[in-house]
């Protein structure tokens, strides 16, 4: 494709963006000599921040809107992107951004809580384009086909992770709301031809007054849209019924995942902080709002705001004293699964828990079990599930359980994860309806203050891609299900277009609600067979990490391809939930242990991908190589360790480069790779000792990277290239 990079990689945040500043040196200098163009393209959460304000900054501080310039390169057919996992913001992250830029001369505005000017109103509009899963339905033109390498699942059997022992009386357990929730209000309609054309959303209060909640929304035939609402009553019932009901020795949490839901479940996330501190918020409430606390904010941010005030500390700490434990995510730092929304990210945390036979860990550092109350009945069965089936028979063997693969519905911001434009919290008590152009009533809810409302669409040619895809995957794969739950309103409507298309193909896929595909999948890979999951986007953004986290050990492992709707290619590398954690150690020890294995598969399809796409026979023959050199970094034990002194990921890309060019230089296919990359292999190993002294002379010492979300380059490549013998070679 004449007008677009051969390929495009994107810089992103954390530790993928670390890593970028050691891997993606060595790709773009073994690509250019095979004459393929590498070229950079900033999503990073600093960089969109910066994009949205032209007018606030220098001409030489502008940046380019490289999301929306990506979001048109993927809707061509040969659009090829290799996507890092970038940081989906919450509001505590993006507030973090801000200030990080501000003190290092970037004239932003500060957030504007609560708007209130014209001029504060359009900051707020601009800001919330980067809150959130900004990124993903932008780029994801395509459904998902997420799963593990072969040799990554060949290294996983054979070198098994550790996983904790289960035992049927553990107290560990799900609790989800008795109903009232997103599951039981949940309403959906498929758009007939005279419905097509706009809509709108309508508020209407008690005292009929209307307010238009959203204007210009646009359906086409064909397309499934949802709508639905939690109680806020309810919910916060349930959460004072689970804390009453808590068991001596039981952790309380709440798995949510406000990065990604980031209109709905950061309120959730604040009705368990509220209801958890009612009594200290009862007797403080005046102050605290006079100290700008939001709940939605968590415990982190009122701890801040209300350091030095010896009434409020005393009271604070009697509160939390008398309340049950919490599930901690840092038990070493006191940072409990209520501090930060964002830190309650749903599909790491469960799986871990899972993993770790139902233990999670307390505030005095010590494994217990958890009571872990996911609110909504749309996915919380799973978890339910998955748990009742290990206390029932033991943990997983992963030297002999099958391998799970995820077909995933997420083209064009399809289901709840498109649904952020469309989500309120209502003001008052009154009436939520979708009404039509044409004067109809698609959909219309009874709602009290403080109720969380969200409407959610899935369009008719991603749907039936998806389903296309899913009986591809397994007529490739053996066994499958179709995770479709026929009690569910959206689920009905998707069922009525998945039959139909299993009857004209003379395919019996089963389709299974959450609860009983899990049992299905979990009994399939015990049995050593290997099963496609077929999904929407929640789940498939939940399954990619829980069975990979089962089976492999780790998510960031998994090959993940989507297959854009006009052709492209879109290779996205693995999950970046540990990120920070990893960013962390590097500054304080450098010593960083993320892994690139993720990076490496996507980049050997990525390369393949080019060869047929542009019929580029050099790049098959790079994409061969990386698959043999990443096979050998498994192999040979050269994959990042968590403690200095080993292995980390500077020292993985080494022999990743090494690996790749001796298999260059082996191969017969092209000579003139061959002969290019034999004297860079020879060079290589010869030099090895010194190469490997140098990368590891300054593990153990503190780095300045000259900061979290925008680091110094300069900075950055000093820490991340530190062997300048093997920077010779690779320039």
């Amino acid at each position: 494709m004449s007008d677009t990079p051969d390929i495009i990689y994107t810089k992103v945040d954390e530790a993928p963006e670390l890593a970028s500043h050691s891997l993606l040196p060595i790709i773009s200098s073994f690509a250019k000599a095979a004459d393929i163009d590498v070229e950079l393209r900033n999503i990073s959460l600093a960089g969109r921040v910066l994009s949205q304000f032209p007018d606030y900054l220098t001409d030489d501080q502008k940046v380019s809107d490289d999301l929306a310039w990506l979001g048109e390169i993927v809707k061509k057919p040969g659009a090829n992107v290799i996507k890092l996992p970038n940081i989906s913001a919450s509001v505590p992250q993006l507030v973090a951004t801000i200030k990080e830029l501000q003190g290092q001369g970037y004239a932003l505005p500060d957030y504007p809580y609560e708007p209130s000017t014209d001029e504060e109103k359009d900051v707020r509009a601009r800001y919330d384009t980067v809150k959130g899963s900004a990124v993903n339905p932008v780029l994801r033109e395509g459904n998902s086909d997420r799963r593990a390498a072969k040799a990554v699942k060949n290294y996983a059997m054979a070198n098994p992770h550790r996983m904790g022992d289960w035992s049927s009386d553990s107290k560990t357990h799900v609790a989800s709301m008795p109903g009232d929730d997103f599951y039981a209000n949940e309403t959906s309609a498929t758009i007939s031809a005279d419905q097509t054309g706009g809509a709108k959303i309508v508020f209407t209060a008690e005292d009929g007054t209307e307010t238009v909640l959203k204007d210009g929304l646009s359906y086409d035939e064909g397309t499934v849209v949802d709508a639905t609402y939690m109680s806020a009553a309810t919910l916060r019932d349930f959460i004072r019924k689970e804390i009453d009901s808590m068991e001596p020795g039981v952790l309380f949490s709440v798995h949510l995942k406000a990065t990604m839901m980031k209109v709905s479940d950061p309120i959730i996330f604040g009705h368990f902080v509220a209801v958890y501190l009612e009594d200290f918020i009862s007797k403080h409430g005046d102050k605290l709002k006079e100290l700008g606390w939001n709940p939605n904010s968590g415990l982190g941010d009122l701890e801040n705001r209300i350091k030095g005030d010896a009434t409020l500390e005393a009271d604070y700490k009697s509160v939390m004293d008398a309340q049950p434990p919490m599930y901690m995510v840092d038990s070493d730092k006191g940072i409990s699964n209520l501090h930060v929304s964002s830190d309650v990210i749903i599909d790491a945390s469960m799986p871990a828990v899972i993993k770790a036979g139902g233990i999670g860990w307390g505030p005095d550092g010590e494994p217990a079990p958890t009571k872990c109350c996911i609110p909504d009945n749309c996915y919380a069965p799973v978890y339910d599930e998955t748990i009742e089936y290990f206390k029932q028979t033991g943990k997983l063997d992963v030297t002999t359980c099958g391998a799970v693969s995820n077909v995933g519905l997420m083209a064009q911001k399809a289901e709840e994860y498109g649904s952020h434009p469309t989500t309120f919290e209502i003001p008052a008590k009154g009436k939520v309806e979708i009404v039509l152009d044409n004067g109809g009533v698609l959909h219309s809810h009874n709602v009290d203050a403080g109720d969380i409302w969200r409407s959610a669409t899935a369009k008719k040619a991603p749907i039936l891609d998806w389903i296309q895809l899913g009986i591809d995957r397994t007529k490739a794969t053996g066994k499958a299900a179709f995770w479709l739950d026929e009690n569910r309103a959206h689920d009905a409507e998707l069922i009525a277009y998945v039959k139909p298309v299993l009857a004209e193909q003379g395919i019996d896929i089963p389709i299974m609600a959450p609860r009983e595909a899990t049992r299905f999948t979990l009994e399939t890979m015990r049995d050593g067979e290997d099963c496609v999951t077929i999904t929407g986007n929640v789940l498939r953004d939940y399954l990619t990490d829980l069975f990979p986290i089962l089976e492999l050990g780790t998510s960031a492992k998994m090959l993940s391809i989507v297959k854009l709707m006009n052709g492209g290619g879109l290779f996205e590398t693995g999950a970046g939930g540990s990120a920070p954690k990893h960013v962390q150690q590097l500054m304080e020890e450098n010593h960083l242990r993320w892994d690139s294995l993720g990076e490496f598969c996507a980049l050997g399809e990525s390369f393949k991908f080019l060869a047929d796409a542009q019929s580029k026979a050099s790049a098959q023959v790079l994409g061969e190589a990386v698959e043999a050199a990443t096979q050998k970094v498994l192999e040979n034990g050269n994959s990042p360790e968590r403690k200095v002194g080993q292995n980390d990921n500077r020292t993985s890309h080494y022999w990743f480069a090494r690996y790749w060019a001796e298999a260059l230089a082996a191969q017969s296919d092209d000579a003139k790779l061959a002969e290019h990359f034999k004297p860079v292999a020879a060079a290589m190993a010869e030099k090895e000792a010194q190469i490997i002294e140098e990368l590891m002379a300054d593990q153990g010492k503190a780095v300045d990277l000259g900061g979290y979300y925008h680091g110094d380059e300069e900075k950055t490549y000093a820490v991340m290239r530190p062997s300048a013998t093997l920077n010779a070679i690779v320039d």
